[in-house]
């Protein structure tokens, strides 16, 4: 069996505590994993003057693959996001962010199943900014007012907005790509080019173009606004959604809302040459070392990770034990309980040991007697 080098970056905050029960789960799916331990974030910081040290960079450009525990990222002061600086040193482009709906999670919707691709190197995250009362921003603001024939607040902060042709046809690409592989029917592009003509506009006429090159796959186009309306009306009616960054972001914590939450949304960030498999939430700091935080977006990253490597039969195994202990909802951690106060709920330790117990009783059947969903059925992605 082919044994593969993954980089593991366990994080800070509670980030340690769930790279250790998703390591666990990984390697209890039957995949023989050579694990490369990385630090990075806060409490890195603080030992070595930097939150992402180079080593990190150099052994996921070694191994290709990592998967990535939480890091916290200050708001409004500090280094900025590590999350993000590891996008763009391994341009991981595409941004997959799965929210499927699975029994047991508590939420106002059923049957979800969306795949949000977020464009994730360029749009308003692409760190082109400049800080209010700086000369730099005087001198951008100056160049703005002559070229453009608008006036500028002095007293403003400015951010760059760049959307280009080549970073556009990438991410439809991969989203018809992912959407061609895993079966799905329809890609929807969310833009605001009714508004940004020149940004967004150029989005979607670029979006539209590489449509016509996937004629077995219905194309359509949503402003973002009236898709916010539309995912909390009639969500059944979108399958793939592709956006620019700033909307992807945001569009993908509505989607994860959906479906209980982002402690059961996974993400995935994949490049060329580079992939990362990490969940959606944050660190949770005031949660370090307590036992406590649900496990199940890193777990589900982990699914994502397993797909990715060509692993589909363990990822099948893997994802159909974490939806029985979920749907079963005894040995789950407090917030996948009915009542949050229920004295029975477990740590996500003693829930990551349930999951691996769920794999061993159920070998390698594709069709588990427990009543729960066969892992087939579970794939459509």
């Amino acid at each position: 069996m082919k044994s593969y080098a993954i980089t593991l970056i366990p994080g800070d905050g509670v980030g340690p505590e769930l790279a250790e029960t998703a390591k666990k789960c990984i390697e209890a799916a039957g995949v023989p994993v050579q694990w490369d331990i990385q630090n990075a974030g806060l409490d890195v910081m603080e030992k070595e003057g930097t939150p992402l040290p180079e080593r990190v960079l150099d052994s996921i450009r070694k191994n290709k693959v990592a998967i990535k525990s939480p890091i916290t990222t200050p708001v409004g002061t500090g280094f900025r996001s590590v999350n993000v600086a590891l996008r763009k040193e391994l341009d991981l482009y595409a941004c997959l962010r799965p929210c499927k709906s699975y029994a047991g999670v508590r939420s106002r919707y059923q049957n979800i199943d969306l795949v949000i691709v977020r464009e994730n190197t360029e749009d308003l995250y692409a760190g082109i900014e400049f800080q209010k009362g700086t000369p730099e921003v005087s001198e951008i603001i100056r160049l703005i007012e002559k070229l453009s024939k608008k006036k500028i607040r002095p007293d403003s902060g400015v951010s760059i907005k760049p959307i280009s042709v080549t970073g556009t046809e990438r991410i439809v690409r991969f989203a018809f790509d992912y959407a061609r592989q895993y079966k799905r029917k329809k890609v929807t592009a969310v833009h605001k080019a009714n508004i940004m003509k020149f940004s967004d506009g150029l989005f979607l006429e670029v979006a539209r173009e590489v449509a016509k090159k996937y004629p077995d796959i219905e194309f359509e186009d949503r402003i973002v606004d009236n898709m916010c309306m539309q995912l909390v009306q009639v969500p059944e009616h979108y399958d793939v959604l592709v956006l620019p960054n700033l909307y992807g972001d945001i569009i993908s914590d509505l989607c994860a809302g959906l479906i209980g939450g982002l402690g059961v949304a996974p993400g995935a960030n994949i490049g060329e040459h580079y992939s990362l498999f990490e969940p959606t939430h944050g660190s949770a700091p005031k949660y370090k070392g307590l036992n406590k935080v649900n496990p199940t977006a890193l777990l589900l990253s982990g699914v994502l990770m397993l797909r990715h490597l060509g692993e589909r039969q363990a990822a099948d195994r893997l994802e159909w034990a974490i939806s029985e202990v979920i749907r079963e909802g005894k040995e789950v951690t407090y917030d996948l309980k009915e009542n949050r106060g229920d004295k029975s709920a477990v740590g996500t330790r003693e829930m990551g040991e349930a999951i691996i117990r769920k794999m061993k009783s159920a070998g390698n059947r594709t069709d588990p007697s427990s009543g729960g969903e066969a892992p087939a059925a579970l794939l459509k992605r």
